[in-house]
């Protein structure tokens, strides 16, 4: 492999973490302090220029409050030969990840209500 082409892998991972930090509200500065590195370094391992090492990625999922095993969730053995994405691939659509950000804060009692609202309207459609 080229030394300048992204490895799907990596690419993966990066994004997995920027989504799991933007669910937390946590800023790239805020997870760079958290496990005592640059910002720079994270936008890096988000974009999957960076290879994130095992020991990183461990100190990450402890700041993130996921297991390392989150960030390979959804990887299959042809994601790492096909750097394509899946359509209708949440960890890509910004509004998908907001309305989900949104909806956890909801108080529980409430968000069930919305929920069972929305199941209502899912099938009215």
């Amino acid at each position: 492999m080229e030394e300048n082409l992204k490895h799907p892998v990596d690419v993966h991972v990066g994004q997995r973490l920027r989504q799991r930090r933007w669910l937390a509200g946590m800023t790239q500065q805020q997870l760079a302090e958290r496990v005592g590195i640059r910002f720079q370094q994270i936008q890096k391992y988000e974009t999957g220029m960076n290879r994130v090492s095992a020991s990183r990625l461990w100190e990450i999922g402890c700041a993130l409050e996921v297991p390392v095993a989150y960030f390979f969730e959804g990887l299959s053995e042809s994601d790492s030969d096909d750097p394509g994405r899946a359509p209708g691939d949440l960890i890509n659509d910004r509004e998908a990840l907001e309305l989900v950000r949104t909806y956890y804060a909801i108080p529980e009692a409430q968000r069930k209500r919305l929920f069972d609202l929305a199941r209502v309207l899912t099938e009215a459609a």
